[in-house]
């Protein structure tokens, strides 16, 4: 939990140190009450006490326990405010930073664990920081300064007091070892309801299909009876706590007016008003160190899940992503390149995941001149996706190159190197929107201020931080609803060459018609022309196909690719498929099988020389179509 407080910024430092002097100053309020109490009983006990000096000593009173209110009203407002910027900067550091992760760190953390991250496990920091810092610091001042107070006023007294103490801190140790384990599990398991949840709302279709309701509704009973059994042991356990502090406080008064009683009884009759007085401010300083000590031990409640959620948010903070950004902006690039544009080669390429023993690739060469459309097919399992993955950087290379432009894409700054390239990927996504925010989605605005928006991101407590993040936001929304001219004929061309035109005019709004989170609400197909869409709407130097046309029929396929030869002529076009049909017209073809090249060139060439390419090729086209 400590290591996480380097997060805070100065000026929520500066508040911090303010709600420091408000809580010593509530403390020193609060600690000065008894002191006039036993003024008043002083009073009210003297025979020929006047009134009015009553009254003048519950006023005084009245005007402490007035300032103690005012401190603890400016100590909570300025915890609330703390802790809500302070939430606020570490949910936008995670999301800052799970952007830069690539397949690696994705997998290593789940999507069900990172969302619940960058929610519940900082709402718990946020409720420890707005709670447990006042408790924490303001419940040691407070025994300690309550102890001084009472030192010396009485020995039995202050025996019976450090039993008391004694006997909380001990219950306290023993819930604390019991409940501590809990707290991280309770974690664990919320993670993995979240899992099971995501998991079946996202493949509702296939559990309908297969009435599949019973065996993912007893799945999720038995992650929920986890969390809940978890919870209902740590809520027992700390259910305790109460009311052995009450019972020990009520005990500690019981004894201190037993004590105080024996005290009188036994003192001279000069002495008895001396001896109730000092009874009644010990019994009001011994509840002030009870409640001290229950304070901590609602620290204590809110620490340990607090100190687990911070673990776990720290843990995707301090993760630094495989793929690291190069220092090559695109003039170096075209410096060092020679100017090339286009240009995609690998050199002698092995690759291995990093989860993984056996190389999905090993000593793949090929080269992608300008304007050239290379195809990449292979058995399933034979590295297609992988290889083309190299080339974005979405993994590194774990031997050999790839350049780009000339340039190894190690070298290369990710923005620049990125924004060269039009990527669609295996799985067609869309995003909440429209289908014009959709296709234009490849050219958002702002996108050279990427580190200027990350610092005010990281830095909202401030008024020029959150001004400026304010004024990104704004710019981004008033580009989604205004495009130019210029930007919406480009949409509608580049729906075009992916053949969906047709289908975006006959929905209600045309373009501007709404697309659902993860364009549940258009087929298969029509995702994928949107995909392409979006990819050709770049206007890249490369072009990149994950077997982007499986879902579209033969006519389509035919007419998109058609479209992309006259209308990108000047991209280079890297294309994964599984259909002879759709590469058969490549400048060039790799043939993969096994991670390893055992072909490359045109399909009157492969088919002479290459005996896994003819086997697929055979194995969908007829000799006429071969031959044509």
């Amino acid at each position: 939990m400590l290591r996480i407080m380097k997060y805070l910024s100065k000026a929520e430092i500066g508040q911090m140190l303010i709600a420091l002097v408000t809580i010593v100053g509530q403390i020193w309020f609060d600690l000065e009450l008894p002191d006039y109490m036993s003024d008043i009983t002083t009073l009210v006990e003297t025979p020929g006490s006047e009134m009015r000096d009553i009254w003048i000593a519950g006023g005084k009173m009245l005007l402490v326990s007035l300032g103690s209110v005012a401190c603890a009203v400016v100590t909570g407002y300025i915890a609330a405010r703390v802790a809500s910027s302070f939430g606020q900067r570490l949910r936008s550091l995670e999301f800052r930073k799970v952007e830069s992760f690539g397949p690696a760190e994705m997998s290593r953390f789940s999507t069900a664990s990172l969302i619940t991250r960058s929610t519940n496990d900082i709402t718990q920091i946020q409720m420890f920081i707005t709670m447990g810092l006042q408790m924490i610091v303001k419940s040691p001042i407070m025994a300690v300064w309550a102890i001084m107070k009472i030192a010396g006023d009485g020995f039995e007294w202050t025996l019976a007091t450090a039993i008391a103490v004694v006997i909380l801190l001990v219950a306290i140790v023993v819930l604390m070892a019991l409940v501590m384990p809990k707290f991280k599990a309770m974690q664990q398991l919320t993670d993995n309801i979240n899992l099971v949840a995501r998991e079946n709302l996202t493949g509702l279709r296939v559990v309908r299909a297969y009435n599949a309701e019973d065996y993912q509704e007893a799945k999720f009973t038995k992650a929920n009876k986890d969390l809940t059994d978890t919870q209902l042991f740590t809520n027992r356990a700390m259910a305790v706590m109460m009311p052995l502090m009450n019972t020990v406080m009520n005990g500690l008064m019981l004894a201190v007016y037993w004590i105080g009683s024996s005290l009188i009884d036994a003192a001279a009759l000069t002495d008895k008003l001396t001896v109730f007085s000092n009874m009644v401010v010990f019994s009001s300083y011994s509840v002030q160190v009870i409640m001290s000590f229950l304070m901590m031990s609602m620290v204590f409640v809110l620490w340990p899940r607090a100190d687990v959620s911070a673990q776990r948010v720290l843990e995707v903070l301090d993760t630094d992503p495989l793929v690291t950004n190069g220092r090559d902006t695109a003039a170096d690039v075209a410096r060092i390149g020679g100017n090339q544009t286009g240009t995609v080669e690998f050199r002698d390429v092995s690759f291995t995941y990093p989860d993984s023993r056996e190389p999905i690739l090993e000593h793949v060469s090929f080269e992608a001149k300008h304007g050239q459309t290379v195809a990449f097919i292979g058995a399933t399992g034979s590295g297609k996706t992988s290889l083309i993955n190299l080339v974005p950087r979405l993994y590194d290379v774990s031997a050999g190159q790839v350049l780009v432009d000339g340039v190894d894409v190690r070298d290369w700054n990710l923005t620049a190197l990125r924004d060269r390239i039009g990527y669609v990927p295996q799985k067609s996504v869309l995003f909440k929107g429209t289908v014009t925010s959709n296709v234009s989605y490849g050219d958002r605005p702002g996108k050279s201020g990427a580190d200027d928006a990350s610092v005010a991101l990281a830095d909202t407590s401030t008024a020029a931080g959150r001004r400026r993040e304010a004024a990104q936001l704004a710019a981004d929304a008033a580009h989604d609803g205004k495009l130019t001219d210029d930007e919406r004929r480009r949409v509608r061309e580049a729906a075009d060459v992916a053949q969906a035109t047709e289908f975006v005019e006959r929905m209600d709004d045309g373009f501007d018609s709404a697309i659902a989170q993860g364009g549940s609400n258009v087929s298969g197909g029509q995702k994928q022309r949107l995909s392409i869409a979006r990819a050709v709407y770049r206007n890249p130097e490369i072009l990149i196909f994950d077997d982007s046309f499986s879902a579209l029929d033969f006519a389509t396929d035919r007419n998109v690719r058609d479209a992309l030869a006259a209308h990108a002529k000047d991209a280079t076009k890297l294309i994964v498929a599984q259909r002879i049909g759709t590469i058969m017209n490549a400048d060039r073809i790799v043939v993969l099988d096994d991670g390893r090249v055992v072909g490359q060139g045109t399909h009157r060439e492969l088919l002479d020389t290459c005996d896994v390419y003819r086997q697929i090729a055979e194995s969908q086209l007829s000799k006429t179509e071969l031959t044509a």
